[in-house]
């Protein structure tokens, strides 16, 4: 003998609203975190590969070559006679690591004059970016 029912039978649904909501935080999570994983000390520029390089961790002061051959100091623009006097107005403790940024078509003549300016700096270790492959 069957039973009836007379109450009717709800229909079914799934409420999506809520799984949105943790979609869209956990999407923001890693969307924030990503950007904390850069680091962008300099500007844009094409370093040449190096499978020595070895990464060094002290107060460093970024210099950066365009592929045009401008300077910047810290991602601000400078000349070449003023870079000295800059440098050694953020030099510290005499313990300071110079890192030079110089995309791979600059002139080898304009990377030189820049670090023979930067050896004149007491107490400055000179140390140039690049990539590895």
């Amino acid at each position: 003998m069957k039973i009836q029912d007379d109450e009717p039978e709800s229909a079914y649904s799934i409420n999506i609203v809520p799984m949105i909501d943790v979609i869209f935080a956990i999407l923001a999570f890693f969307v924030i975190s990503t950007l904390f994983l850069t680091r962008s000390e300099g500007l844009p520029v094409n370093l040449p590969e190096a499978m020595t390089g070895v990464s060094q961790r002290q107060q460093q002061i970024i210099v950066t070559i365009d592929p045009q051959g401008g300077l910047a100091l810290n991602r601000q623009p400078i000349e070449l006679n003023g870079l000295v006097a800059e440098v050694e107005r953020l030099v510290v403790n005499n313990q300071v690591s110079v890192v030079l940024n110089a995309d791979e078509s600059v002139s080898h003549g304009r990377v030189v004059a820049v670090m023979d300016r930067l050896r004149e700096i007491e107490g400055v270790r000179l140390a140039i970016a690049t990539t590895r492959p």
